[in-house]
């Protein structure tokens, strides 16, 4: 069965109903998964960008200030894992710093290094410890950083991405799949998409995807970077949908062709 991931990232805005309302729905379209992001943001926010002046929601703020606003605490998370866990779904996170590993890593087995870190191996490598089972996505990345990163934490699943938001069709490079799978024969594969509507990311699954994340949201003209580029309620469920035929339509391997009882039953009243 392919896992999907849930991705609500920072599309919660800081508001941790609005993370419950997004894992209640996530539930109910039949995801396994669900993620966010968590940061440290006076260690990920650059020092140049730290008092740069943003509007947003809440008024006026510096970037520094906006970012903690929309960052969940260790009493936040520590809800929420217990609230997916109550829901029987699997929440995670991808961290963004050692300080957001030391946090997840007491609540859930489970995390990603998202496309941006990839290239930091001591951060890769702190989280490969702490951690059962490490993703990580290719974004932006060339082969040689895929291959530093591989190597140094040696992750359970690689996941193609592109990083674009949203991604341009003709970027999507699906087959670069069979590469990775040529290339890393033991890993499990991924895709992390970030293109419009739900057609492509079915796309993945013939060429040996296990896993599947997408972005999600509860409306996309809600305030935020990521909104847009996620898909609704009603194209996570009808994803979700797409995903489970796709898997019954491709869940035989190349052999003589096959007459199911359905076929032999049509055979005997046309045939004479």
């Amino acid at each position: 069965m392919i896992n999907f991931i849930a991705e609500i990232g920072i599309n919660h805005n800081g508001d941790i109903n609005i993370a419950k309302k997004l894992i209640d729905i996530s539930k109910d379209c039949g995801c396994q998964y669900v993620k966010i992001q968590k940061r440290n943001p006076d260690v990920c926010v650059p020092e140049a960008q730290k008092n740069i002046m943003r509007e947003t929601p809440w008024g006026k703020m510096t970037y520094l200030e906006y970012k903690h606003k929309i960052e969940f605490n260790e009493n936040e998370i520590q809800e929420l894992c217990e609230y997916s866990k109550n829901k029987d779904i699997v929440f995670f996170a991808s961290v963004w710093d050692k300080d957001s590993v030391d946090v997840m890593a007491k609540y859930t087995k489970i995390t990603k290094i998202p496309s941006a870190l990839i290239t930091d191996i001591d951060l890769c490598k702190y989280a490969r410890e702490k951690f059962d089972f490490l993703i990580i996505s290719t974004g932006m990345s060339t082969e040689t950083e895929i291959e530093d990163c591989v190597n140094s934490c040696n992750p359970d699943v690689v996941m193609h991405t592109n990083s674009t938001y949203p991604c341009p069709f003709e970027e999507i490079n699906m087959k670069y799949l069979l590469h990775l799978k040529n290339k890393y024969p033991t890993k499990e594969l991924g895709y992390s998409g970030h293109e419009k509507g739900t057609f492509v990311s079915c796309l993945s699954i013939p060429y040996g995807v296990k896993w599947i994340e997408r972005h999600i949201t509860l409306d996309k003209n809600m305030w935020g970077s990521d909104h847009k580029a996620s898909i609704d309620p009603t194209e996570l469920k009808e994803l979700i949908e797409n995903i489970r035929i796709t898997e019954m339509v491709l869940k035989y391997d190349p052999q003589e062709r096959i007459i199911f009882e359905s076929e032999q039953i049509k055979k005997q009243s046309l045939r004479k």
